[in-house]
């Protein structure tokens, strides 16, 4: 798989300037602020503020990938194909959201190593996307649009506008939480990105399967009055022309997604206590005995 570079003069300067224009010198890269998040497992992400060369800071992100589980590098030749690593098909996939016409991260770059049996290491760096996910400001955003006549419907509209371009372009995200689509408030207008799309791929079958899961991540991150109120709306928008006729096999089968990962966050949850609890009883364990 071939990667293509989307990255300006003045930030493949900065990266030179600080040595992570290569794999070598971004794995050895000590700086930034790591972002600990559970699961992460052979992977790694650093905020870094970049010095340039020209006297300006810039804020970028660094995602590190080591050697991946066996499962993991099966599915992904499966999937994209020979020499694919992680940060090579994020790469790829943020090119090709720029083309479908979709607004993400406006800047990338990354490195490969590979051996004979996949890649070894791959980095890729991502400039910052303006604004908060929705995950984070939506309830208020959303409050604050009551507040001007046809504003909550045009965030619903322009929100499945973004959805359904990302479909029609042949893509599914994979992992579309609220948490992944960034509002970039200016004025009394916003803009919205899709982040992550390391996941991103073009399904050759099942379409609608893929584009249910999508919806349901999506439908169950949103916050509920929304949901309650205007979710109907996002579909019929979303659907297009083919709405009358797709509507209700579409919103049950979205539904019904919505449920199962319902269940299944409740699940981890209740898991990630009581391995807490597990945790902190083994800790006051051995302090008793102490």
């Amino acid at each position: 798989m071939k990667v293509r570079q989307r990255c300006s003069d003045e930030l493949l300067s900065a990266l030179r300037s600080n040595r992570l224009d290569t794999v070598k010198g971004a794995f050895a890269f000590s700086g930034g602020e790591g972002l600990i998040k559970a699961g992460l497992g052979h992977r790694e992400r650093i905020e870094i503020i970049l010095d340039a060369p020209d006297g300006q800071q810039r804020r970028v992100f660094m995602k590190r990938y080591g050697r991946e589980p066996l499962r993991w590098r099966i599915e992904r030749l499966r999937r994209y194909g020979l020499r694919a690593s992680p940060a090579g098909v994020e790469m790829n996939n943020i090119i090709a959201a720029i083309e479908a016409g979709l607004s993400t991260i406006a800047e990338t770059f990354c490195g490969e190593q590979f051996d004979l049996i996949g890649a070894v290491r791959s980095y890729i760096i991502l400039t910052e996307v303006p604004g908060q996910s929705l995950e984070r400001i939506a309830e208020s955003f959303l409050a604050a649009c009551t507040e001007r006549d046809g504003a909550v419907e045009n965030f619903t509209r322009r929100l499945a506008e973004l959805v359904k371009k990302l479909h029609a372009a042949g893509f599914v995200h994979r992992d579309l939480y609220a948490s992944h689509i960034f509002l970039d408030q200016r004025e009394d207008d916003f803009e919205l990105h899709l982040i992550d799309l390391a996941r991103m791929f073009s399904p050759r079958c099942r379409m609608f399967r893929w584009r249910v899961k999508d919806l349901a991540q999506l439908r169950y991150s949103m916050p509920a009055g929304w949901v309650q109120q205007h979710w109907k709306s996002f579909m019929r928008t979303y659907l297009g022309e083919t709405a009358d006729r797709e509507f209700g096999r579409f919103n049950r089968a979205v539904m019904r997604k919505e449920t199962r990962i319902r269940r299944r966050d409740v699940s981890k949850q209740s898991r990630r206590s009581d391995n807490s609890q597990a945790v902190a009883c083994e800790a006051m364990g051995r302090r008793e005995h102490v």
